[in-house]
């Protein structure tokens, strides 16, 4: 790949998707609240549903947990804690690729459920169906980096993508030139998974904003029901 080409790719294209993912999300929230769903066809078909949903979330949250602490946790922390860098790769191959299949095996229920039952595949739109492809894609290619990863154990190569994130995200110059050399499966990995930020806000994927984790903190209340009959008014 030439220069151009990396420069493009992992010094450019980044901040396009970050800006498109923040911004067309929020506009989205303002404008269009009412597509601001997950979309479920639960009274559809539920007990599919139930064992991919469930695969598939757990197991893409265990991923993207990995990936935000792996890739953006300061490298001096990792030293001052004593962990070598070979063994967070074997840590991050080994919960990553669990994780991964896990993820898998969830989505390819999800996509067969949605391509072959009529009705639910009535009710999708293009976009439903287009990110269900991209996360599979992005599964596989992520699914494959761990037997690059296995050649080399050393952890120079993932010292290079946390070197490289944590650029983006402080504006380094020149960032791009960190993953210049790394095989191009990485390459494919990284470009796929930002452009999944990149359509973030034009997909069913914006409901992640909403998950409700405000309710581990909130008190507990009961909803009531009276059985005194209400007066209708006059």
């Amino acid at each position: 790949m030439t220069d151009f080409a990396n420069h493009l790719l992992f010094g450019w294209y980044p901040y396009l998707c970050l800006t498109i993912f923040l911004l067309g999300s929020a506009i989205r929230f303002d404008r269009e609240q009412y597509s601001w769903r997950s979309g479920s066809s639960q009274l559809l078909r539920r007990k599919q549903l139930l064992w991919g949903s469930n695969l598939f979330h757990v197991g893409i949250l265990i991923i993207f947990l990995g990936h935000l602490v792996g890739l953006l946790t300061p490298i001096v922390v990792f030293e001052t804690l004593g962990i070598p860098h070979f063994a967070k790769q074997l840590l991050a191959m080994a919960v990553g690729g669990i994780a991964g299949l896990m993820c898998l095996a969830g989505l390819l229920l999800l996509l067969q459920r949605r391509l072959t039952d009529p009705r639910i595949r009535k009710t999708s739109s293009f976009s439903d169906i287009a990110i269900l492809y991209m996360l599979l894609a992005q599964l596989l290619l992520g699914l494959s980096t761990i037997f690059v990863s296995a050649q080399h154990l050393d952890g120079g190569e993932m010292v290079k993508f946390m070197t490289w994130a944590q650029g983006v995200l402080t504006l380094q110059s020149g960032n791009w030139q960190v993953v210049a050399d790394v095989s191009p499966i990485f390459k494919m990995h990284l470009v796929l998974g930002m452009t999944i930020f990149l359509v973030f806000p034009f997909t069913r994927l914006v409901h992640i904003w909403s998950a409700p984790v405000w309710y581990l903190g909130r008190q507990g209340y009961q909803v009531v029901r009276s059985r005194k009959s209400i007066e209708p008014a006059e």
